[in-house]
C-alpha cells in the first residue's frame, strides 16, 4: 500500500510525504536515541535507589536497600557500556565519528586491555570512565535539575573509586619492579590531579556542614599551583600540594609511608632538574623548590608520623623538630637562612646515610653551606712529581 501510494502520490514533492518522513522518525528512534532513553531510566532508578539507601535507619531495611542499589547501579553502568559499543564503535568503524568520540573509544578500550594483567585497576578504571561519560552528557546537555540529584550520588561514588584505585596502587609500589615503579607513581599523581581538578569542586560545592575547611585551603594551594602554563618545578610544586591534599582525603587509601615515598619521588625529581639545569635561574629556582619540599616532607608529613620502623630515626627526626621549632625564637631577617642551613645539613646527613650517590648535589650544598659560613675551606697544595696539586679541606663549624 505505501508503495502504491508513493506512485500515486510523488512524495518526493507532496506536503504528506513531509509529514510522514517525521512521523517515522519520531516512531522508529535510532539506536543511539534509544540506548539514551535506557540510560535515562536507568539512571532515574539508581539515583531513587541511591536516596532510599542512605536516608534508611532501621539496620535491617538498609541492607535489603543497599541490594537494591547495587544491582540498580550494575544495570546502569550496563547501560553505558551498551551504548558505548553500540553508538561510539558504529561510528568509528563507519568513520563518521568526531575526534572527541574516536577520542573516548580509544580510552575505552585501553581500560579494557588492562583486565588481563591488572583486573583491579580495570575494574575501578571502567567504573570511573563510565560515570565520568554520563556525567559530561548530562553537563553538556545542560540538564541541571538532574545533575541536582545526580551530584550526591555520582560524588559518593567517585570517592570510593579513586580510594579503590589509590590503595591499589600503594600495594604496586611495594610489588612492583624498579623500573615499574616509575609508572605507579605517575598513576598516583594523576589520580589524584584528575580527583582534585574533576571531582573535588562538585564535592566542596555540595558540603553545607562546613567539614571541609582545611580541604578547601588545601584545594586553593592546588589552584595557586596550577595556574598558567606549568613548566617542571612548576609541576613538582604542583605534586606537592596534592600530596598534601591526600593527606586530608585519601589517608588509608594512601598511607603515610607511600606519601612518604612519593614525596622522595617527586624531590628525586626536583633533584635530576636541578643538576642537570642548563641556567643558573633554573637552577636556583629548583633549589628554592627543593628547600619547600624538605620543610613540607617534615612539616606536613613526619611530624604526623605515628610508626617508625627505626626507634633511632624517630630520636633524629625529634632533634631536627627541636631545632626547627626554636627557628622561631630567632629574628626573621636571619629565619631564612638559618632554615636553609637546618634543611642542607639535614639532607646531606639523609643522603649519605641511605647511600644516595650525589656526590654533584653534596658538592653544590657545601658550597652553599660555605656561603653562609658554616664550612670554611682551607686551600692547600703539595708538590707530587714536579707539580703542583690543590687540595681543599672542609671544615664544619
Amino acid at each position: 500500500m505505501e508503495q502504491k501510494s508513493l506512485k500515486v502520490l510523488d512524495t518526493n514533492k507532496t506536503f504528506f510525504s513531509k509529514i510522514t518522513t517525521n512521523i517515522t522518525k519520531l516512531l522508529i528512534p535510532t539506536k543511539v536515541s534509544f540506548n539514551n532513553i535506557i540510560i535515562t531510566i536507568k539512571r532515574n532508578s539508581v539515583i531513587k535507589n541511591y536516596y532510599n539507601y542512605t536516608l534508611e535507619n532501621n539496620d535491617e531495611k538498609k541492607e535489603v536497600l543497599l541490594k537494591k542499589y547495587e544491582d540498580a547501579y550494575v544495570l546502569y553502568l550496563e547501560s553505558i557500556d551498551k551504548y558505548i559499543l553500540d553508538s561510539l564503535y558504529k561510528k568509528v568503524k563507519n568513520n563518521t565519528a568526531s575526534n572527541f568520540e574516536k577520542t573516548a573509544l580509544s580510552k575505552y578500550y585501553t581500560i579494557v586491555s588492562l583486565k588481563e594483567k591488572q583486573y583491579l585497576e580495570y575494574k575501578y578504571k571502567k567504573q570511573e570512565y563510565l560515570l565520568n561519560i554520563d556525567y559530561e552528557s548530562l553537563s553538556s546537555q545542560k540538564k541541571e535539575n538532574t545533575l541536582e540529584k545526580y551530584n550526591d550520588f555520582y560524588v559518593s561514588k567517585m570517592d570510593m573509586l579513586n580510594k579503590g584505585l589509590l590503595k591499589n596502587y600503594s600495594v604496586q609500589l611495594s610489588g612492583n619492579k624498579n623500573e615499574e615503579i616509575a609508572k605507579v607513581y605517575q598513576k598516583i599523581f594523576s589520580t589524584l590531579e584528575t580527583y582534585a581538578s574533576d571531582i573535588l569542586p562538585i564535592k566542596i560545592k555540595l558540603n553545607k556542614t562546613n567539614d571541609l575547611i582545611n580541604v578547601i585551603k588545601r584545594y586553593e594551594e592546588y589552584e595557586n599551583a596550577s595556574v598558567g602554563k606549568l613548566n617542571e618545578i612548576d609541576k613538582i610544586k604542583q605534586k606537592m600540594t596534592l600530596i598534601n591534599l591526600s593527606r586530608l582525603l585519601f589517608t588509608h587509601s594512601l598511607p603515610p609511608i607511600v606519601a612518604e615515598q612519593c614525596y622522595k619521588e617527586i624531590i628525586k625529581q626536583n633533584n635530576l632538574i636541578m643538576i642537570n639545569a642548563t641556567n643558573k635561574n633554573k637552577e636556583k629556582t629548583a633549589y628554592k623548590m627543593l628547600i619547600e619540599l624538605i620543610e613540607n616532607y617534615n612539616y606536613e608529613l613526619l611530624s604526623t608520623k605515628i610508626y617508625w620502623d627505626k626507634p633511632e630515626e624517630r630520636e633524629e627526626y625529634k632533634t631536627f623538630q627541636e631545632e626547627y621549632r626554636n627557628l622561631n625564637n630567632i629574628i626573621s631577617t636571619e629565619r631564612e637562612k638559618e632554615k636553609e642551613i637546618l634543611f642542607l645539613k639535614s639532607y646531606i646527613k639523609y643522603l649519605r646515610k641511605n647511600n644516595i650517590k650525589s656526590e654533584e648535589l653534596i658538592s653544590k650544598f657545601k658550597q652553599k653551606l660555605t656561603e653562609f659560613g658554616v664550612i670554611k675551606t682551607i686551600k692547600n697544595s703539595y708538590k707530587s712529581e714536579g707539580a703542583y696539586v690543590k687540595k681543599e679541606w672542609n671544615f664544619q663549624k
